[in-house]
């Protein structure tokens, strides 16, 4: 057995951030494959701590532990970590910040102001914070909680409704998006036998897409609101 795959529970637990009694619970639930015996000893290997890494990245997206068991039952044991990885970077969350809770003093010296609970509503509608059942918010977006907090003076109505509009149409949108990548370049590959040399490939891919995908979002949306503008100018004739 190579040294990389000689790690006892207390190494792989540690490379993984996580605790022993997390990973034995993991390995219970099945989320991991027993590791290799050597005498009494339980030796675990780069696919396991892959798989590991794996779960983390499914529970970031918010999926439960029976969701994430259903998911990897699909994936067989024997998986590479090279497979794995793949996997962690087709499902890792696309979102780059990391929610954070906040109670409401905290909260008012981030915005540099004390909010009213009217406006901490706002924040709410537009989809940047939300209550975290212990008096304060959870911030789900850090970056935006500033210029979110300066739209405070707009009536609650029209907040609630230009987010519903956003969450209804980019939620069509990731689905749309979803099925074609899925259909024309994972479904091929996977038919192909998961070659190899297609692997890396598909890696460098699944990495770059998430920036330009971001990019032309923004950039189409820009430009959709401008021919928009223009159409609602009287007489503008070359606005299409």
């Amino acid at each position: 057995m190579a040294a990389a795959e000689r790690m006892t529970v207390d190494e792989l637990a540690g490379r993984a951030g996580l605790t022993v009694r997390t990973v034995r619970f993991y390995t219970a639930r099945g989320l991991l494959p027993p590791p290799r015996l050597r005498g009494r000893t339980g030796l675990y290997g780069p696919a396991h701590l892959a798989r590991l890494e794996l779960v983390r990245e499914l529970q970031a997206l918010g999926l439960t532990l029976a969701a994430i068991e259903r998911h990897l039952e699909r994936i067989p044991d024997g998986a590479s970590p090279e497979d794995l990885a793949l996997q962690r970077a087709l499902l890792s969350p696309w979102a780059p910040e990391e929610a954070e809770d906040l109670d409401r003093h905290e909260l008012d010296r981030r915005v540099g102001r004390r909010l009213d609970d009217e406006a901490v509503m706002k924040l709410a509608a537009l989809g940047v914070v939300e209550e975290n059942g212990n008096g304060g918010v959870r911030v789900i977006s850090p970056a935006l909680l500033g210029m979110a907090a300066e739209l405070s003076a707009m009536p609650l109505d029209a907040l609630v409704a230009a987010h519903e509009s956003i969450e209804r149409h980019t939620t069509e949108l990731a689905e749309e998006l979803q099925r074609v990548f899925q259909d024309t370049v994972v479904r091929p590959y996977r038919e192909r036998g998961r070659p190899p040399e297609e692997r890396e490939r598909l890696l460098e891919l699944a990495v770059k897409l998430k920036p330009l995908m971001l990019q032309s979002l923004v950039g189409s949306f820009q430009r959709a609101v401008d021919r928009a503008i223009r159409r609602s100018v009287p007489g503008d004739e070359g606005a299409r």
